[in-house]
């Protein structure tokens, strides 16, 4: 069952420290639409589901990227899109939504969606994998 979107942003606000839920909500959709691009499939589908429908809309509306982002571009290209950020808030905004989302998919969920990421998503999401 999909989280709520009040208690989803304010998980977010909590583990960004965010002054106001509109910080969070400003990065949750950021984060979600980039990582929408990169994730195709069932998995991408079950994600959605847990999330609440604003946000999983937001996910499953980009175009496919053209070739997947390693975790630094992805970096960069949140930061390009949040106005005033630079690649270390970008970092944080990542690792407050992506943790996030890695609760409410859930372990299994989580290393499945790993899996169609290049190596190092595990960082941002939270969950570093034993090499």
């Amino acid at each position: 069952m999909a989280i709520r979107a009040e208690d989803f942003l304010e998980r977010i606000r909590e583990r960004g420290q965010y002054d106001t839920r509109h910080e969070a909500e400003r990065a949750a959709r950021v984060v979600l639409a980039l990582l929408g691009a990169h994730l195709f499939g069932e998995e991408r589908s079950t994600l959605a589901a847990r999330l609440p429908e604003t946000f999983a809309l937001i996910l499953l509306n980009p175009l496919p990227a053209a070739e997947p982002l390693s975790p630094e571009r992805f970096v960069r290209a949140t930061a390009a899109w949040i106005e005033g950020a630079t690649e270390q808030t970008a970092t944080w905004d990542i690792g407050a939504v992506l943790s996030v989302v890695a609760e409410s998919a859930g372990d299994d969920l989580t290393r499945r969606l790993l899996l169609q990421l290049p190596v190092g998503y595990d960082l941002l999401f939270g969950r570093p994998q034993p090499v």
